[in-house]
């Protein structure tokens, strides 16, 4: 009885959410697009010749929330900024101690990045794979240290909010943020 309740929650509870319109995916577009070629530029160019950088993977599925899932709890300003910068020095910290065994660094970067965020009240998926990146990356972000947090993690996010908070406000149809703290 006990296997069968629980495979019976595997069936999901509700429909598909509705399709989103056209003008919907077009400011997501902009915005996915303006947000990523201000940090993309600016590391590729600004910081190029610099022991630092700008883009990080994570801000890939940064873009996804804060410009096309705005109305998400987990794309808010304290989530967007804080998860990263939280999740960021975890990751740093996991790796200085742990760098010998990469498996439990990895292990305990993300799943501690996940409690810390859930208890601050920051959670923002992204930053899973932020405190992941301060640990698998490559030499230049082991290079920066805890650095790291703040240059990409909490300037690259704080640039992606900024871009947000202007695309995601000139159309009469979207409102962002829907609270700050």
């Amino acid at each position: 009885m006990r296997i069968k309740g629980f495979l019976s929650k595997m069936r999901g509870g509700s429909r598909a959410p509705a399709g989103i319109g056209r003008d919907e995916v077009l400011w997501s577009w902009a915005g996915a697009f303006l947000g990523t070629s201000l940090v993309a530029y600016l590391s590729f160019n600004v910081l190029a010749k610099s022991d630092h950088l700008m883009l990080i993977g994570s801000f890939g599925a940064s873009a996804v929330l804060v410009y096309g899932a705005i109305e998400s709890p987990l794309a808010q300003p304290r989530n967007l900024v804080g998860g990263h910068v939280l999740s960021a020095l975890v990751g740093v910290t996991a790796f200085k101690l742990f760098a010998g065994q990469m498996w439990l660094a990895s292990s305990l970067a993300v799943a501690t990045a996940i409690a810390l965020m859930q208890l601050t009240r920051t959670l923002h998926p992204p930053g899973g794979a932020t405190a992941l990146i301060a640990v698998i990356g490559s030499p230049k972000i082991h290079g920066l240290g805890y650095l790291y947090a703040l240059v990409p993690a909490a300037a690259g996010s704080v640039l992606m909010l900024l871009v947000a908070l202007i695309v995601n406000n000139v159309p009469k149809s979207r409102r962002y943020p829907e609270y700050w703290l």
